[in-house]
């Protein structure tokens, strides 16, 4: 990060009294509840939009400000900036042996209970968390809690005893080498208190319903020697790969975890989509709700004040394009969503090529030579590291990705637009 040198006699030198410092600016206001949208302008033109209109949701907005937050498209090597002198802050307070009841407070409020608990107590293995939670263990103002519910300020919450996972036997067995070595052979930037994985397409973050083999599983084979093992601090669907951050003690999990709440992580996303949107720069704002069904859940966009309903932003840019026929969109989420990009996408026209739950042309042929998967990559993630510095690391194609942009022509070196995409 470059800074700018100063005099340090500046203001004593005869002749050249002190100058100002520049005040930073102030931050943006919360936004409106209902997005109002701008005028379309040309890419050359930076100018403020014009507010004065209202705009619906789900309508893209050009937006053409630059921000501090730069995605370029070559692949830098992952970096690290960190102050010259360190303060190691207090570990969190050791798990509760007995019940207890606490207050939700200010900053946690809205989220999500089983969110609370990793929060909290960041030792917790997931399905530890959605099994007291399961058992009715947990309670919220004496009622039973659901993993998915919300809390509010002020609120009372049972918690159980609790504990961490013991180490399992056979840590040294054919498994565990095995569990180690792929972590290790993903692993785009560690220290010791982060890592970034390359997560796969295909590999699943974490288990569920017949779901065997995933990260989550695989991040005990590397537990500290205090026992403590590696934390997920967010998550990536299924079929999309990229970076994927993970804790590896419980201070850097709250640490961690609290960026994310303060959407302090600044996420860059790649995809591939049919057509070319219009504009070529702009911005998705709708409201998002699940729908169950038989045999599945999806996303869908839902109305504002809908029950059960969540505001998701999204800044898009178009990188390149072929033939006018497929572009190659670089993606900012400014919330996080299950499924935004994806379901945003579709919304506006252009689902994500290789989509099996939200492609949504009719009698669309999938060019030769491209594989019928999700062209969707975690490509960038910027966050601040939990003893001070910052954490800036770049994910590379995935290999079917990586076949399409051959075929088409695409060079992933090429500048990434999105950086004129604002982070709020």
């Amino acid at each position: 990060m470059k800074s700018r040198s100063r005099h340090p006699n500046r203001s004593s030198r005869p002749g050249r009294p002190g100058r100002p410092s520049k005040s930073h600016k102030t931050e943006r206001s919360e936004r409106p509840d209902r997005p109002v949208r701008a005028e379309r302008t040309e890419r050359s033109d930076f100018r403020k939009p014009d507010r004065s209109e209202p705009r619906k949701p789900g309508r893209p907005e050009y937006r053409g400000k630059k921000t501090a937050f730069s995605a370029r498209s070559e692949t830098p090597k992952p970096r690290i900036e960190r102050p010259a002198e360190i303060r190691k802050p207090a570990e969190p307070p050791p798990l509760p042996t007995n019940v207890q009841n606490v207050i939700v407070s200010a900053d946690e409020n809205g989220m999500r209970v089983d969110r609370f608990f990793e929060s909290r107590f960041p030792g917790l293995s997931f399905s530890h968390i959605q099994r007291i939670i399961r058992k009715g263990e947990v309670r919220v103002n004496g009622k039973r809690a659901q993993p998915k519910g919300r809390l509010e300020q002020g609120q009372s919450i049972r918690i159980p005893p609790l504990r961490l996972d013991a180490p399992r036997p056979g840590a040294d067995s054919p498994a565990e080498h095995k569990d180690r070595a792929f972590i290790k052979s993903i692993t785009l930037f560690e220290d010791d208190d982060v890592m970034v994985l390359n997560k796969p397409m295909g590999l699943a973050v974490q288990g569920g319903s017949g779901t065997l083999r995933h990260i989550d599983g695989m991040l005990g084979a590397i537990r500290s020697r205090d026992g403590q093992r590696p934390r997920l601090v967010h998550r990536l669907d299924k079929d999309t790969s990229g970076c994927l951050l993970v804790a590896k003690n419980r201070f850097s999990a709250a640490a961690l975890a609290k960026n994310f709440r303060s959407r302090s992580a600044r996420k860059i996303y790649w995809a591939l989509v049919p057509g070319v949107p219009k504009p070529k720069q702009g911005r998705i704002s709708t409201y998002l709700a699940k729908e169950e069904r038989e045999d599945d859940s999806i996303m869908r966009v839902a109305e504002h004040g809908e029950e059960g309903a969540s505001h998701a932003l999204t800044y898009y840019a178009v990188v390149e394009t072929a033939a006018q026929k497929l572009a190659w969109l670089s993606l900012k989420p400014v919330t996080g969503r299950t499924h935004q990009l994806r379901v945003q996408m579709a919304h506006i026209g252009h689902p994500l090529v290789g989509d099996p739950k939200y492609f949504n042309i009719e009698n669309w042929e999938m060019p030769g030579g491209l594989q019928n998967k999700l062209h969707l990559l975690a490509r960038r993630i910027c966050v601040p590291h939990p003893r001070g510095g910052v954490i800036d690391v770049t994910a590379p194609l995935p290999p079917h990705m990586e076949q399409s942009w051959n075929l088409l022509g695409f060079d992933a070196k090429r500048y990434d637009p999105i950086e004129e995409a604002p982070e709020k």
